[in-house]
C-alpha cells in the first residue's frame, strides 16, 4: 500500500513558477513509475508529466520546455517544477504511482494561475 500526499500548489501570477512535491509512504517507492496529472475546471484529468523507475521522463506537449519532473528515491518524493505558468495550467494536480497492477492516487493540490 502506498499513500501519496501532494503539496506546493497555490495562487501564482502568469509567468510565475511553482514547485509541486508528492511524498510517498510505504515501501518500494523506487520501483514505481510516477506521474503528475492535472484536472482543469470542467475538463477531464490529463497526464502532464511522468517519470519511470529508471528516470526516463515524458511530458504533454503543452508542458515541454516549461515543466520538469524529477524524483528523489532517498526521500520517497517526486517533484514537478513548473515555470512560465499561464492560465491554461490552472487546475488540481494529482500524483499517481503505478507498478504493474498496483495504482495509487493522491488527493491533489490546487494550482491557480491568475493576475
Amino acid at each position: 500500500q502506498v499513500q501519496l500526499v501532494e503539496s506546493g500548489g497555490g495562487l501564482v501570477q502568469p509567468g510565475g513558477s511553482l514547485r509541486l512535491s508528492c511524498a510517498a509512504s510505504g515501501s518500494g517507492f523506487s520501483l514505481y513509475a510516477m506521474d503528475w496529472y492535472r484536472q482543469a475546471p470542467g475538463k477531464q484529468r490529463e497526464l502532464v508529466a511522468g517519470i519511470t523507475s529508471g528516470g526516463s521522463t515524458n511530458y504533454v506537449d503543452s508542458a515541454k520546455g516549461r515543466f520538469a519532473i524529477s524524483r528523489d528515491n532517498a526521500k520517497n518524493t517526486v517533484y514537478l517544477q513548473m515555470n512560465s505558468l499561464n492560465a491554461e495550467d490552472t487546475g488540481v494536480y494529482y500524483c499517481y504511482a503505478r507498478l504493474g497492477f498496483a495504482m495509487y492516487w493522491g488527493k491533489g493540490t490546487p494550482v491557480t494561475v491568475s493576475s
